[in-house]
Formats: C-alpha cells, sequence, structure tokens
C-alpha cells in the first residue's frame, strides 16, 4: 500500500516531537511504501533534512506557505451553485459539501480568486454580518492573507495514494481533506496536540493581527480543524482527555479513537545504572522553542540555585529550529549567572545522558503525549512536568493503572514551584528511585512501540479494505 504522510512544519524538516513519531511509524512498516507531504513556512531542500529517510519513502511533496503557484486561469466558470458553497465554506458555515475539487477546477490560484467579484462580495458580506468597525481595507487585506496559503495548496500537485493520514488539523488536515475528496481514498487524522487550540493560544498573544480581527482568526483555524473532523475516517489522538476535546470540537463521537504513542521501551530500561553523586544531575529532552517555555525552565534554575541547592541542569535538544528563542535562553542563563550549572547541549546521544540523570523536567505550555517522558520513564527517570496535554496522566497513570506516580505534576509557568519539587529530589533520594522504577513498568506495560504500530497496521488495512481490497 503506498501510504500519504501529511505533516506541518515537522518531518522531515525538523528532528523530535511529532517527527520522531513520524519517523517511527516509516521505519516500524516496511510492507508499506510513504510518500511524505510535508508543509512548510517556506521552501526547503534536502539538505534541510535532519532525518536520513527510510528505503520505503517513494518520494517527498514540500508544499511551502509562501509558495505561489504559476497556473492558467481556470476555464470553468463558477456556477451559482458552486458559488453559494465557496462563500458558505470560507465563511464558517460548513464543511459538509465536498469544495476542494471546486477550488482546483474553477477558483484557481489566490490572485485568481481575490480578482474575482465573488471574493470582493463575500469580504463585503462578512464585514457586514460580523458588524466590524475597523477599516475595510484591513479587513479585506485578513482575508487575502488568510485564505492565500488555502488557495495555493488547493492548486498544489499532489502525489496518487492508497490511504492519506495527517499528523494534524490545520493545512495539514486541509491537504490531507483535498486528497480524499479528489482521489476517493481513505483518511486516517492522527492529533498528537489539540492544533485550533494550540493557534488560539498563539494568535491571542499575536501583535501582528489587529485585536478586532483576532476573533475571526480563530474561528479560521477551527473551521479547518472542522473540515479535518469531517472527512476523516477516524480521528485519533494519543490520551483520553485530547479525545474529549476533540468531540467538543465537532469530531463525531463515533470516529473517535485512543492510541498512545510507543517506544522502545525494552532498549531503554536496559540502559547500565550510573551511581549517582552528591550534585543534583537534571535533564530536559525538550526542543528549545517557546511553546516548550525554556525560559520558566530557567527561573526555576534560578530559584534553586538561590535555595543553595547543588544541581547541573542539561537542556538537551536542536538549537536551530528557532535560533532568536536559542539566543534568547542563553543569554537569560548568562544574565542570572547560572553557566556554571545550566548547560544548552544541543542535539545528543539521549541514551548516553538519561542513567547520568536524578531527575528529568519538562516545563511546556502545550503537549501532545510527550515522547521524551515516555523515554525518561523507561529509563527509570522520575519526572517533573507542567499539567499539560498526556503530562499528568503519565506520570500518574489512568484509572485502571496499578503502579503509583512516577514523579510530579506542577502548574505551567511556575518557576517557584518546579524549584520546590527539583529541591525534594535531592534529599528524597530513596523515594525518587521508587518513582523512577514505577515509570519504568508503567512505560513497560503501555507505551511500546509494537502495540501502537500494530494499532496502525491493523486500521491501515481495515480502511484499505473498505475502500477496495485492491488498495491493500
Amino acid at each position: 500500500m503506498k501510504i500519504g504522510l501529511v505533516v506541518e512544519g515537522s518531518y522531515p524538516y525538523v528532528s523530535g516531537g511529532v517527527a520522531s513519531w513520524v519517523h517511527m511509524v516509516i521505519q516500524q512498516m516496511p510492507m508499506h511504501q510513504f510518500e511524505i507531504i510535508a508543509i512548510t513556512p517556506t521552501q526547503l531542500t534536502e539538505a534541510d533534512y535532519k532525518y536520513n529517510l527510510p528505503d520505503n519513502v517513494a518520494g517527498v511533496t514540500n508544499l511551502s506557505l509562501d509558495l505561489k503557484y504559476d497556473r492558467p486561469k481556470p476555464k470553468h466558470v463558477l456556477s451559482a451553485e458552486q458559488g453559494r458553497l465557496i462563500q458558505q465554506w470560507m465563511t464558517f458555515q460548513h464543511v459538509e459539501a465536498p469544495v476542494f475539487p471546486i477550488f482546483e477546477q474553477a477558483v484557481g490560484t489566490s490572485e485568481h480568486f481575490f480578482a474575482n467579484r465573488l471574493f470582493f462580495k463575500l469580504v463585503k458580506t462578512s464585514y457586514e454580518t460580523e458588524k466590524q468597525s475597523g477599516s475595510f481595507i484591513d479587513y479585506l487585506w485578513m482575508w487575502r492573507s488568510m485564505y492565500t496559503p488555502v488557495l495555493e495548496l488547493l492548486q498544489a500537485e499532489l502525489p496518487q495514494v492508497d490511504l492519506i493520514h495527517s499528523a494534524s488539523t490545520g493545512y495539514a488536515g486541509l491537504v490531507a481533506s483535498a486528497i480524499k475528496q479528489r482521489q476517493g481514498v481513505p483518511y486516517i487524522l492522527t492529533e498528537h496536540g489539540i492544533y485550533s487550540r494550540e493557534r488560539e493560544e498563539e494568535l491571542l498573544q499575536a501583535t501582528w493581527i489587529p485585536v478586532e480581527y483576532r476573533a475571526h482568526w480563530i474561528r479560521f483555524f477551527h473551521h479547518l480543524s472542522a473540515e479535518a473532523y469531517q472527512e476523516a475516517d477516524d480521528v485519533i489522538t494519543l490520551f483520553d482527555r485530547n479525545g474529549e476535546l476533540q468531540q467538543e470540537l465537532g469530531a463525531p463521537a463515533a470516529k473517535l479513537r485512543i492510541i498512545p504513542n510507543g517506544i522502545d521501551a525494552v532498549r531503554l530500561s536496559s540502559l547500565p545504572v550510573v551511581e549517582k553523586g552528591p550534585i543534583l544531575k537534571i535533564g530536559a529532552i525538550v526542543r528549545v522553542v517557546p511553546i516548550k517555555d525554556i525560559k520558566t525552565m530557567i527561573h526555576a534554575a534560578k530559584v534553586l540555585q538561590e535555595m543553595d541547592v547543588a544541581f547541573e541542569l542539561t537542556i538537551m535538544g536542536p538549537l536551530d529550529e528557532d535560533e532568536e528563542y536559542a539566543t534568547e535562553c542563553q543569554q537569560l542563563i548568562e544574565q542570572f549567572e547560572l553557566d556554571p550549572y545550566v548547560t544548552l547541549a544541543g542535539k545528543v546521544d539521549i541514551a548516553a545522558y538519561l542513567p547520568t540523570f536524578d531527575v528529568c523536567l519538562l516545563t511546556s505550555i502545550s503537549e501532545g503525549q510527550p515522547l521524551a517522558v515516555l523515554e525518561g520513564m523507561a529509563a527509570g527517570v522520575p519526572w517533573i512536568v507542567t499539567d499539560v496535554g498526556a503530562c499528568s496522566e503519565l506520570i500518574n497513570g489512568r484509572e485502571d493503572d496499578p503502579y503509583g506516580p512516577a514523579g510530579f505534576v506542577v502548574p505551567p509557568v511556575n518557576p517557584g514551584r518546579i524549584a520546590e519539587r527539583c529541591a525534594w529530589f535531592a534529599t528524597h533520594r530513596a523515594d525518587a528511585k521508587k518513582l523512577g522504577e514505577n515509570g519504568k513498568k508503567r512505560a513497560l506495560k503501555y507505551y511500546q512501540t509494537h502495540q501502537f504500530i500494530a494499532e496502525y497496521v491493523a486500521l491501515y488495512e481495515e480502511r484499505g479494505l473498505a475502500y477496495g481490497g485492491h488498495r491493500v
């Protein structure tokens, strides 16, 4: 089977997180071929790959959000019914009708559509319906900014596949929905975090959007998610709470399914034990980007220093994903005079470091089900995590879990509480070891690679058969 995997801002151009999950899926399914459809802010090349692609990757299609396609003006003239469907879709009224073939065949590129009278009518009607009082010109340009990437993505040459699988909603869900409508193939959606909620958090803080237009942008991303939920045959997430949120945001309950992440827990659980010394060794396996809130981690380190706790904090993860933010973090370390205690180590061999840590730390403000936490648990390292995504479920277990806590859960953006919990590990070594053992048992029981891969293998086969046995 040829499977299309649609990812946004991820594989193969970013390492860690969802990209690690994608790489694992491809490696563990040599019986299938994979077409990668990678959506990125700007055009990238093979020189930007962060992974050596497995042999069963048939191709990589890079769709950049800043790309304009040079296409002739469509010969088809929009019918009144097609215009009505487009108007309803662009004003967030419905997601039921198959509009993407219309966009491809009769609408054309963004410049073609923006020159169409229908576009001006749409914007004017929307401005009046929303009772906007700001500049109409600004509102018009907001529409152009919002729909330019949508219209251009829908003009892209997309590979033929037997099944399409997106790793999020948003633009990835848009492209996957379009492929399903055009090619008549099954569509599986996996959300690691709740994409529209994450965009909402970002938009509420964005300074580039006038305050009066933020609500419209937020509705736009919720609309893209609703479209993906509608088109997908299966809507998968990693833990119970996210499934509840998906349903609240419009995902049909009958489509919902939980498939947790998996890791090579056996290998990590077999790492050699390293004798611990008097200095508290703290590790962080994390991408150095704002959503991981590395600055709160550094602030917590400063509080810990002021508490006279002897410690070392090693922050492991790529520094080139957001170089400006990484620089700001390094400057904060220097400003607090924490250089002897806190290190931005960059991308390293995690297995070489994990056995040396007394505790690991995750301070994210948004998460799905972080692989880093699972990896540390499998190695027997206890955790301090923020109460986001599946973190609490990983540390404390689900209702039927018999193993006990694997660390502590703290509120986001709370360096004082994080420092207090770190200090606890410095004086409760025996109790800390027990927390680590709890996490190792949980990872070995519920979160192994072969478990989640088996579920996806079965699901691919099931959907392939449902859409025509020849696909398998």
